[in-house]
């Protein structure tokens, strides 16, 4: 354990990633029950995208997922047999997408697809699952665009990018603000998520005005005219908001970012970024100081498993693995006998599930949760919910 917390202190991101990725099934079962397990394990796929743009959310989901299944494991696993937590890296493009696919879908243990991260590629596998017909369970997926359409084999258990907006947004409506700038980062981000965005505001009368993206985000931030709106919504993650935060810190007029789930506050905070700049985050799992059972779970796993800092994406991993779990462990225990066939049948009944005081429970639009908070990271550098 305290190499892996050294090389999460030390290495690049990528390198932090791929030594996840490494970590072997074997090593989330101590030696002794390993030997004691002759029978097959289950399999439950996780697929990543390592990309520079999605791998910091994908590293943080991975390791919650994977804190998650080691948890599980040590306490008995699912119906008596371990669990295999196989994470496959792609390198998002649909061929590397198409692969991994086709492996996990050649392991007959494998049961269920769980935790796809980040969210383009959990966009691209929910469509290519529509048209293969898989018969694989799309599992809590890290899938926050609320323009993409979920048929019965994606199961999203968390609240999407509109509510997102539309809960962060909800605090300007307290001094009278209607004027919000929009700033993606990069190209790709523009065209995937613009029509969310534009749809979000609409419905909350919002005027918006949207810079346009580049490569530099420092110079976007620095270019900002004095007319540009003060509120400014970030769509983009963590690296490339201190970036831009570190452009707006340049101007005279006091600027206020929002940003969503893909962002990390504490890794915000840990690279001195928005130092002169509040940026609000929306979050759609509860805070990781809360009290919920499912909370103090995560932690005390990331502190077992990983000694790792305690964040909202990788508690979203988490959660994500136990609602898998719960729904799975449900399913064994009545007698129908568990496989692909039953699991899949078990998610699209799409049950109220309790995960320690999250609650999944399915809307009409086919989302488990719409639960959404915020949290602040102010100028004084402290996280505050």
């Amino acid at each position: 354990m305290t190499q892996v917390k050294n090389e999460l202190q030390t290495d690049p991101r990528r390198a932090i990633l791929q030594r996840i990725l490494a970590i072997s099934a074997a090593a989330m079962l101590p030696p002794t029950a390993v030997r004691a397990q002759p029978v097959r394990p289950w399999v439950i796929a996780q697929i990543v995208d390592t990309t520079a743009q999605q791998q910091d959310v994908s590293k943080d989901y991975l390791i919650g997922s994977r804190a998650a299944w080691q948890e599980i494991n040590a306490k008995g696993g699912l119906q008596g047999r371990p669990v295999k937590h196989l994470s496959m890296e792609t390198d998002g493009s649909t061929t590397s997408l198409r692969a991994a696919l086709e492996n996990a879908q050649s392991i007959t243990t494998c049961i269920a697809l769980s935790g796809t991260a980040g969210d383009r590629t959990a966009q691209a596998l929910t469509s290519l699952l529509r048209a293969e017909r898989s018969g694989l369970a799309h599992v809590a997926p890290w899938l926050q665009n609320a323009s993409n359409e979920l048929d019965d084999t994606t199961f999203a258990i968390f609240a999407d990018r509109q509510a997102q907006i539309s809960h962060i947004v909800k605090s300007l409506s307290v001094v009278g603000t209607k004027d919000l700038g929009v700033i993606y980062a990069s190209p790709q981000e523009f065209a995937l998520y613009r029509a969310d965005v534009e749809r979000a505001a609409t419905r909350m009368s919002m005027q918006i005005s949207t810079s346009q993206p580049a490569q530099d985000l420092k110079s976007v931030g620095q270019k900002l005219s004095a007319a540009s709106p003060a509120v400014q919504l970030f769509i983009g993650g963590t690296p490339e908001l201190a970036q831009l935060t570190a452009g707006l810190e340049q101007q005279s007029r006091q600027r206020y970012v929002l940003a969503l789930a893909d962002v990390n506050l504490q890794t915000m905070k840990e690279m001195g970024a928005a130092r002169q700049t509040p940026v609000f985050a929306a979050q759609t799992v509860p805070m990781v100081n809360s009290s919920l059972p499912v909370v103090r779970a995560y932690r005390a796993a990331m502190s077992k498993f990983f000694d790792e800092p305690a964040n909202p994406l990788s508690l979203a991993g988490y959660i994500a693995a136990r609602y898998t779990f719960e729904v799975l462990n449900k399913v064994a225990n009545n007698g129908s006998g568990l496989n692909r066939q039953t699991a899949l049948a078990a998610f699209q009944k799409r049950e109220s599930v309790d995960v320690g005081g999250f609650v999944v429970n399915y809307n009409a639009a086919g989302r488990g949760s719409q639960f959404v908070t915020q949290s602040m990271l102010g100028k004084d550098g402290y996280v505050v919910g």
